[in-house]
């Protein structure tokens, strides 16, 4: 067997780097990890700084950051991994999900834009940590219902006007989308890669990722979980159950 891989040309492992300064939740998220054949826990580490490092000599798939850590935070970790252009094995930019608590929202949109991909809540479903594992590690960007609730509400509370009229800027950006682009941003929200995508409306991977790269332009944010934080501000995914 390959370093990485499964036997008789199974896809590779899904490689992943653990940052967390509680080690009891490092335990438990490694334990969830390890529940998936598909993924193997590379490093794992207590400290943001360690982290930067870890990656560049790993070069894993996916990093789980948690959002505060001594040395350096999460979101400093990320922009740091994103500043040096760490990469994978294959030469793509690693996966980043960010572990958040309750009353951490100011931290989740400064990651927003600190090059994170994925956002989790720590008392989340272990089902949700490997699906965001796998969505990051496939290209896409994965919010957990519960982190997309908090920020959208996040948002209202904080920036000028009512709920109503958030949602009402949310889709008057959305509005300027062609119909295509806005079907694209409603599955990009809710986890899918480029090539889930491609597959679910008929075109080739090639043509989903210029609809997203027109998205991204579009609407002005920087990446897919930016997007993807309007999408659901706008009204076109559902918020969770309950």
């Amino acid at each position: 067997m390959s370093d990485g891989g499964l036997e008789h040309g199974a896809p590779a492992r899904i490689r992943v780097l653990i940052a967390d300064d509680e080690p009891m939740v490092r335990a438990g998220v490694r334990a969830v990890l390890a529940t998936d054949p598909g993924i193997e826990i590379v490093a794992e580490t207590g400290d943001g700084r360690e982290a930067v490092e870890l990656l560049r000599r790993h070069r894993p798939d996916v990093a789980v950051l948690d959002i505060r850590m001594p040395g350096i935070d999460g979101i400093t970790a990320a922009a740091e991994i994103r500043r040096v252009g760490v990469t994978t094995r294959t030469g793509a930019a690693p996966g980043i999900v960010m572990l958040t608590t309750f009353g951490e929202d100011d931290y989740i949109l400064r990651a927003l834009s600190g090059g994170a991909n994925g956002f989790l809540i720590k008392s989340g479903e272990p089902e949700e940590l490997i699906a965001g594992v796998r969505a990051v590690a496939d290209g896409a960007a994965y919010l957990s219902p519960k982190v997309a609730a908090r920020v959208v509400a996040h948002l209202a509370a904080t920036r000028s006007g009512g709920p109503a009229d958030r949602r009402a800027a949310a889709q008057r950006q959305v509005a300027g989308l062609t119909a295509r682009e806005r079907d694209v941003l409603t599955l990009v929200a809710g986890g899918l890669s480029n090539s889930q995508i491609a597959r679910r409306i008929g075109v080739v991977e090639g043509t989903v990722k210029a609809h997203v790269s027109s998205v991204l332009a579009r609407l002005g944010v920087a990446n897919r979980a930016a997007a993807a934080v309007l999408a659901h501000e706008a009204g076109l995914v559902a918020g969770p159950a309950g």
